[in-house]
């Protein structure tokens, strides 16, 4: 995205603080109105207290002086207490906004997009956006009108002069624009190198037990080095576009200075001004070079908060493959059966499934057997409507899955993943997660039905033992079943394992399909499975061969 566009596309999240921002602009003029009149007390001090030797003036304005400074501070306080937090709720709904939309994108998007480049721009750009609308923009806002204020008692007090001391403002302003693109491009490139850096590290530790059995620590330090010395390189080119974008405006307009000094001070000797109006002028241009170098040097940080707004929105502009109609159906628990009919489905990397025919039954338990890659995985996220299909369709007791209600579907239909997430927190909240209420019978018999009741008597505290980072504290096997107890006490009408037993041993895996079925007498099982020991406790056993159509169905019994 190019231009300034990305601000105007934060219009939806600044309307529902439409009112209380107008309330911080209207306090801002005032911390405006205040500051203005400083300057003028100054050449009230010095035509009338002063030159007029007028001790009671000199109270005076001393007095108002210090009466201005001190409301100033006041208003000041208010009006940034109010804005940040403001800026604080409004960043925290783009947020969770974002994050929501994280969670309608498929599985390929997020096997596709790099995790460190996602967490920069969740981590890194948000609270890029968040320093920038909590600081840079009510000080550039506060700028803004000082500016204007300041131009206005310049032309009020002695037009001539003021001419002098603008003339050279527009050429400061054309070089404020033509250095931000420079700006804009090369703080884009630091955000990039970044985000290469960030996914490099996240790789690296994820990665450091290979790393280290495969004798690769020189290889992994030489990555990071190219990484980093592209990062640096990336931030220093932004560096010193910042520096160029507030200083050459700068000293043009500190040349302006040094014309008003020369045009004014040969007035004052022609008697053409007073004393005190070249000093309230000086002090108001003064205060006019002020808010230009501090909007010259919010530059950085503005185009910064743009180039993230722009990363931000090319999460929020990548479309959901999934989405619910307008007039989805309601649906209840699956009675008859799924049906998947001339299903392909590509990954970018050629088809997966090709014109897959496929109906499963309802009540009984389904195994789907087949090679590495022959697509099984892929027909579990079609079955639960983590992706659609290129082509073909996928019903569910005769109704086509995008015509439903999708938390509906995904309530009757849930899927465990072979390699199941826990997030670090007990094993208790990893169970019930999701669930508003959770009934303590039905919580036990999940446990045991899961095969939890040892595990959890040797933690050191039981249920409220935490699990760790991605749950690493618990072995395969354990966090299996702990994905297994959370499947069954949600207790859904079609239950599909991908691979819901590899880490299990025999006798714990025949134990808890025995208890899965108990828990749910009445739900579909799919259970895709590279264990002929596991499918033989199936009713069907379907057979996917090279991640094509080829499909047998067989008799367990057989």
């Amino acid at each position: 995205m190019t231009g300034w566009r990305e601000w105007g596309r934060l219009a939806p999240f600044l309307r529902p603080y439409r009112g209380r921002l107008a309330v911080v602009f209207a306090i801002s003029l005032v911390s405006t109105a205040l500051g203005l009149v400083q300057p003028y007390l100054s050449a009230l001090l010095v035509d009338r207290a002063l030159i007029g030797r007028d001790m009671e003036a000199l109270w005076q304005i001393a007095g108002a002086m210090i009466a201005a400074t001190v409301i100033g501070y006041a208003v000041n306080i208010a009006a940034s207490w109010r804005y940040v937090r403001l800026s604080a709720a409004m960043l925290f709904d783009i947020r969770a906004a974002l994050l929501a939309h994280l969670q309608t994108l498929s599985p390929r998007f997020h096997g596709g997009f790099r995790l460190g480049d996602l967490v920069s721009r969740l981590n890194t750009d948000v609270g890029e956006v968040q320093r920038v609308a909590a600081d840079t923009l009510l000080a550039a806002i506060g700028n803004v009108f000082f500016l204007i204020g300041c131009a206005g008692m310049m032309a009020w007090l002695d037009w001539r002069l003021f001419l002098v001391g603008t003339l050279l403002v527009p050429v400061s302003t054309l070089l404020f624009l033509r250095l931000q693109s420079r700006l804009t491009a090369a703080t884009r490139a630091m955000r990039e190198r970044s985000a290469d850096l960030s996914s490099l590290v996240v790789d690296q530790v994820m990665g450091m037990r290979t790393i280290v059995a495969l004798g690769g620590e020189g290889e992994a330090r030489a990555r990071f080095g190219r990484a980093n010395d592209g990062f640096v390189a990336a931030m220093l080119r932004m560096q010193i576009a910042s520096f160029l974008s507030g200083a050459l405006p700068g000293t043009v307009m500190a040349a302006a200075t040094a014309a008003v000094v020369l045009y004014g001070g040969a007035r004052i000797i022609g008697g053409e001004i007073s004393v005190g109006t070249l000093v309230a002028f000086m002090a108001y241009h003064a205060r006019l070079m002020s808010p230009v170098q501090t909007l010259a040097g919010l530059v950085g940080s503005v185009v910064t908060a743009r180039v993230s707004l722009g990363r931000l929105f090319e999460l929020f502009d990548t479309p959901p493959e999934v989405a619910e109609r307008a007039d989805a159906a309601a649906m209840g628990p699956v009675a008859r059966g799924i049906e998947l009919s001339g299903v392909a489905v590509a990954h970018g990397r050629g088809p997966v499934l090709s014109d897959l025919d496929l109906f499963i039954p309802a009540g009984g338990m389904t195994a789907i057997l087949g090679p590495s890659g022959a697509g099984k995985s892929t027909l579990a996220d079609l079955i639960a409507r983590n992706l659609d299909p290129d082509a073909g369709t996928v019903r569910v007791d005769g109704r086509d899955v995008r015509d439903l209600r999708l938390a509906d579907l995904r309530r009757e239909v849930l899927l465990v993943d072979q390699t199941p997430w826990l997030f670090h927190d007990s094993v208790a909240a990893n169970i019930v997660f999701g669930l508003d209420a959770v009934d303590d019978a039905a919580m036990t018999a999940a446990i045991h039905a899961a095969g939890l009741n040892t595990l959890i008597a040797r933690l050191p505290e039981g249920l409220a033992t935490r699990v760790g980072e991605r749950g690493l504290a618990l072995s395969a096997g354990e966090r299996q079943r702990v994905a297994l107890a959370r499947a069954m006490l949600r207790r859904p009408s079609v239950l599909i394992l991908d691979e819901p037993s590899s880490a299990l041993d025999s006798a714990t895996e025949a134990l808890v399909a025995q208890r899965l079925r108990a828990v749910l007498p009445a739900a579909t099982l799919i259970v895709i499975t590279h264990k002929p020991a596991l499918a033989a406790l199936a009713d069907r056993v379907v057979t996917i061969e090279g991640g094509r159509a080829r499909l047998a169905a067989l008799d367990a019994a057989a």
